[in-house]
């Protein structure tokens, strides 16, 4: 599978590191998805790892790349269609002016929007609808732009279709939708509320006053509430897949690319503009990732991460469990946790791993990442999504905001995860 001099595995950390540093710091604004296939490509050019096994590991990704077309084309048919738009300007109309009570409803919509339509949705596509009509009402942006970012992270272990990180932990098959919310509904919830009630605290002082209580937003056109119906099919078909507990790739894709060829029958252009403006850079990406990982495991990080979980088996389960949820949390800050979540997926599965200790490894690779800007690809897409429209979060803002908000969410979520039925 891979050369065997001794030269090789400081060879494939220091290629594999560099690549997943690169991804997340973006020198001179060259996309993520450059670095990652650069990283790939370096690691088969120089015959850390055969172009069978960077092929396997490619391959080992299809599920994922077919949930995020899926995904992808239903979140900018809706945007294109004035879905979010028209969301974000009934939570201000709701709000009555007092911005308390927006902060609430655009929470709530960020739950519905991460739930359903994953959490790359709400980073990418409901944050601009946001901070739009935020501003339309005059209020700081600040607050809300950052519920867009902790929810997106918060909420994404509701459901299996939440967020693209739970296929990559759970590559080897996802739980059936019942065992799902069995397992992770009272820590979802918790992680939600936990969540809020901390960022509701730290926003305090952005929440004094009121906003403008109206704001001009066009209704949904027949093509818009298509689409929104089209949501809501998608939802059907994905939990219905899960609860017959079938790979989420295939119904994802098949799905989303039905409802854009229902709303394009009446406008071609819309099709049009859905391929021209999907990020399908986020494809290769993956399959970077997925290759760089493969890389990584075969130079001892998986079997590191199986000690580790084998480790902690004798373990009080309460103990194992923070301890294997926050040390995934870590590294999934410090690499990203699509990386970390394909090498703890793969730990998990190898060692064996069951109830709590595995689910943990799952809270902390979808709700670590509220600690920093690099802890997801969701965050990541979020910082570059406010940074079109001119806003800045530094690393620092960010990190001063989740050292607070994330842990406390982290360590109850995880202690709920001890009360659910199937831990």
């Amino acid at each position: 599978m891979l050369a065997h001099a001794d030269w090789t595995s400081p060879a494939i950390w220091l290629i594999s590191l560099a690549s997943i540093a690169l991804v997340l710091i973006r020198p001179k604004g060259l996309a993520e998805a450059w670095w990652a296939v650069i990283g790939a490509a370096l690691l088969v050019l120089c015959r850390l790892i055969s172009p069978a096994a960077a092929l396997h590991a490619v391959h080992n990704g299809l599920d994922v790349y077919l949930f995020l077309i899926g995904m992808m084309v239903m979140a900018e048919l809706a945007r294109e269609e004035g879905v979010f738009d028209w969301i974000a300007g009934h939570a201000v109309r709701a709000s009555r002016g007092a911005r308390g009570r927006l902060f609430g409803l655009i929470y709530c919509a960020g739950i519905a929007v991460t739930v359903f339509l994953s959490n790359d949705a709400t980073a990418v596509v409901l944050t601009p609808a946001v901070l739009a009509a935020v501003k339309a009402a005059e209020a700081e942006p600040l607050p809300y732009l950052l519920i867009c970012a902790f929810i997106a992270n918060a909420a994404s272990f509701v459901l299996p279709i939440s967020n693209p990180a739970n296929l990559v932990v759970y590559r080897q098959g996802v739980p059936p939708l019942g065992q799902w919310i069995s397992t992770f509904g009272l820590p979802s919830l918790v992680s939600i509320v936990i969540t809020f009630l901390l960022l509701r605290g730290l926003a305090n002082k952005h929440l004094k006053g009121t906003v403008k209580a109206y704001i001009e937003s066009a209704p949904l056109s027949p093509a818009g509430k298509l689409t929104f119906c089209g949501i809501g099919f998608l939802a059907i078909v994905l939990m219905t897949a899960s609860a017959l507990n079938l790979d989420l790739g295939a119904p994802a894709c098949a799905a989303g690319l039905f409802v854009a060829l229902m709303v394009s029958v009446r406008n071609f252009k819309t099709a049009k503009e859905i391929a021209k403006n999907v990020a399908w850079s986020v494809i290769p990406l993956v399959a970077g990732l997925f290759v760089i990982v493969e890389a990584m495991n075969s130079a001892g990080a998986q079997q590191a991460a199986i000690a580790a979980l084998r480790g902690m088996e004798t373990w009080h389960p309460l103990q194992a469990a923070l301890t294997s949820g926050f040390g995934i949390a870590i590294i999934s800050n410090l690499m990203n946790n699509l990386p970390s979540g394909l090498i703890s997926g793969a730990a998990v599965n190898s060692a064996g791993a069951a109830g709590p200790l595995r689910d943990s490894v799952l809270i902390g690779v979808d709700l670590g990442p509220n600690l920093s800007v690099t802890g997801s690809l969701a965050t990541i897409l979020w910082l570059i999504a406010i940074r079109r429209e001119g806003q800045q979060v530094g690393f620092w803002k960010f990190l001063r905001w989740g050292a607070v908000v994330m842990p406390p969410a982290l360590a109850l979520a995880i202690a709920a995860l001890l009360l659910s039925p199937q831990s």
